[in-house]
């Protein structure tokens, strides 16, 4: 078992976490979740909560896809790369001052 992380670590990472998964989806906030998670109940928190949020968008992406036959998946899409965006930059600043965030709309499968 590896020990704990000091704060100013967690913060980096969680803030990473948040930014990667704009370019990766989920993949960094799922290898961050199973890599990090026992380091402390910060990054803890946050490779959770952005993994879950990022599952949630791949969720919305497919329905948009699927949808995009009747022109509205095209607007699910838009919305959720907004929201992606948005959300992300919200979280990753949170996470760099040292505060705990959940994102908004996110279905909860880890914790």
């Amino acid at each position: 078992m590896q020990p704990p992380m000091n704060p100013g670590d967690e913060k980096l990472w969680a803030t990473l976490i948040h930014l990667g998964g704009l370019l990766v989806s989920f993949l960094v906030p799922l290898i961050g979740y199973l890599v990090l998670k026992d380091r402390g109940p910060f990054i803890r928190a946050h490779t959770a909560t952005a993994l879950n949020f990022q599952l949630t968008l791949l969720i919305a992406y497919v329905v948009g896809a699927i949808l995009s036959v009747v022109i509205i998946g095209i607007f699910i899409i838009l919305a959720a790369w907004v929201l992606a965006i948005v959300f992300a930059i919200i979280a990753a600043i949170k996470a760099n001052q040292g505060e705990w965030y959940q994102y908004p709309l996110a279905i909860k499968f880890v914790s």
